[in-house]
C-alpha cells in the first residue's frame, strides 16, 4: 500500500472540497453557529421566559366561598395573584389560558376551619403549562401557610408545643459537584448534538466524492489515473473523515466556549432557570475524552456514507439513500436521553448508543474505564468493517458504473 498515493488523492479531494460551499457550511459554519445558538441563545431565552413567567401576576378564579368572608378577604388581599369573577366554564378558561388557575372553596370553610372539621380545597390548573403552574403554586402556598397557622393557633390554645405535630424538619442538601449537576442537566444533549453534527459534516463530502463525481462525469477520469482503486477510496475516505472530525472538533469546542460565555451572561438573572444554567460546565478533560470517544464513530460514519453514496447515480439520488441513515443514527442517540437507560455491557456494544451513553457519563465526570475500553474497541471494529466494505465496493464495476 502506497501512503504517497493515498496522500495525493487526499490532498486533491481536500482542495476540491474546500472550494465547495456546501461542504464548508456543513463542516464549519453549522457547528460554529448552531452550538452558540443552542447553548447561549436558548439558555438565555429560556431563563428570560421563566423569569417573565415568575414575575407575571396570574389571574385566578375563586369558586364558592360566599359563606366564608374571612377566607375570601385574605385571598383578595394576596399581592401576587389577581382575582377574577367566577364562571361555570373555568376549566375551559384555564385550558385556553384565559386564566391561570382556579380554587374551589368547600362550603362553610371558615366555620369548619374554626371547629377543626376535615375538608378538601381543590386547585385546578393546566398541567405542564408554566404560567398556570406558577399560579397554582402561589395558591397552594397560601393555603399551606393558612393550614400551618391554624395548627399553631390550636396548639397555642391548648398550650402544646409545635413540635407535637412536627417533631423534626427535613432538609435536602446537594453534595454532588457542579460538574455532575450540570452533566445531569445536559449530559445527554451534548453527545446527541455532537454525534448528529459529526454525521452531517461528513454527508456532503461523501456524496460529492462519489455520486457527485458520477454526475459530473469525472469518475472515469479518476479511475484511469495510475493509482489503484484501494488508494483512491482510502484517499476519498480520509477527506470525508477530515470533514467529520473537523465538525466534531468545532462543535465540541464551540459548545464548551458557549457554556462559559452563557454562564457569564446569566450571572445577572436571579431566577431558578439561571441558577440551574450556572451549574452547567464542561472541563477540558471531558472535552478531550468525548472527542476521542466520537473519533471511531466519525470513521464509521465516513466509511458508511461513502459506501452508501457510491450506489447513487446522482447527488439527488445519494441524498435519498442517505436520508434513512439519519433516522438510524438519531434513534439510538435519542434513546440515550430516555430516563432509565444506563450504560451496561450489552448497550456498550450497540453503535451510536454506546458512544452517546459513555459521553453522557464522561460529561458528568464519571469514567467507567471498563466500558470506555469496550466501547472504543467495538467502535473501532465497526469502523474497520465499514472501511473494508467501502474498499470492496470500489472494486465492483456494477456499482461504480450503475446505469
Amino acid at each position: 500500500m502506497s501512503l504517497r498515493n493515498i496522500g495525493i488523492v487526499y490532498r486533491k479531494e481536500l482542495v476540491d472540497s474546500l472550494r465547495d460551499r456546501r461542504t464548508l457550511i456543513s463542516m464549519v459554519a453549522v457547528p460554529l453557529l448552531l452550538m452558540p445558538l443552542l447553548t447561549i441563545g436558548m439558555g438565555v431565552l429560556s431563563a428570560k421566559l421563566v423569569g417573565q413567567a415568575m414575575e407575571e401576576v396570574p389571574e385566578v378564579m375563586i369558586l364558592g366561598g360566599e359563606d366564608s368572608p374571612k377566607l375570601r378577604a385574605e385571598l383578595e388581599r394576596m399581592e401576587n395573584v389577581r382575582i377574577v369573577p367566577a364562571k361555570s366554564d373555568y376549566a375551559e378558561e384555564i385550558s385556553s389560558k384565559q386564566i391561570r388557575a382556579a380554587v374551589e372553596i368547600p362550603e362553610g370553610f371558615d366555620t369548619k376551619l374554626a371547629s377543626g372539621a376535615p375538608m378538601t380545597v381543590k386547585i385546578y390548573m393546566y398541567e405542564g403549562e408554566l404560567k398556570s403552574g406558577f399560579g397554582a403554586n402561589r395558591l397552594q402556598k397560601f393555603f399551606r401557610d393558612l393550614r400551618d397557622r391554624a395548627i399553631r393557633e390550636r396548639l397555642e390554645a391548648r398550650q402544646l408545643p409545635e413540635s407535637l405535630v412536627r417533631p423534626f424538619d427535613i432538609e435536602q442538601q446537594n453534595v454532588a459537584p457542579a460538574e455532575k449537576v450540570g452533566g445531569a442537566v445536559l449530559g445527554g444533549l451534548v453527545p446527541y448534538f455532537v454525534i448528529l453534527l459529526c454525521l452531517t459534516g461528513a454527508m456532503y463530502p461523501a456524496m460529492d466524492l462519489t455520486a457527485g463525481e458520477k454526475e459530473r462525469g469525472t469518475i472515469e477520469t479518476i479511475l484511469c489515473s495510475p493509482v489503484s482503486r484501494t488508494h483512491l477510496v482510502l484517499g476519498k475516505f480520509l477527506m470525508v473523515l477530515t470533514a467529520s472530525v473537523a465538525t466534531a472538533v468545532l462543535s465540541i469546542s464551540s459548545m464548551a466556549v458557549s457554556f462559559g460565555v452563557g454562564k457569564k451572561m446569566l450571572l445577572g438573572m436571579a431566577n431558578g432557570a439561571a441558577d440551574a444554567a450556572l451549574q452547567i460546565t464542561m472541563t477540558g478533560k471531558a472535552v478531550i475524552s468525548v472527542f476521542f470517544m466520537v473519533l471511531p464513530l466519525a470513521v464509521l460514519f465516513s466509511a458508511a456514507l461513502l459506501a452508501i453514496a457510491l450506489f447513487a447515480k446522482s447527488f439527488k439520488e445519494a441524498q435519498s439513500y442517505i436520508s434513512p441513515l439519519m433516522i438510524v443514527v438519531v434513534l439510538p442517540a435519542v434513546a440515550a436521553l430516555l430516563p432509565g437507560v444506563e450504560l451496561n455491557t450489552t448497550l456498550a456494544l450497540v453503535p451510536v448508543l454506546n458512544t452517546s451513553l459513555v459521553s453522557k457519563e464522561i460529561i458528568t465526570g464519571t469514567y467507567h474505564w471498563k466500558y470506555i475500553a469496550l466501547i472504543f474497541a467495538s467502535s473501532c471494529i465497526y469502523a474497520a468493517a465499514a472501511i473494508a466494505i467501502a474498499v470492496k465496493l470500489f472494486q465492483r464495476e456494477d456499482v461504480l458504473f450503475r446505469s
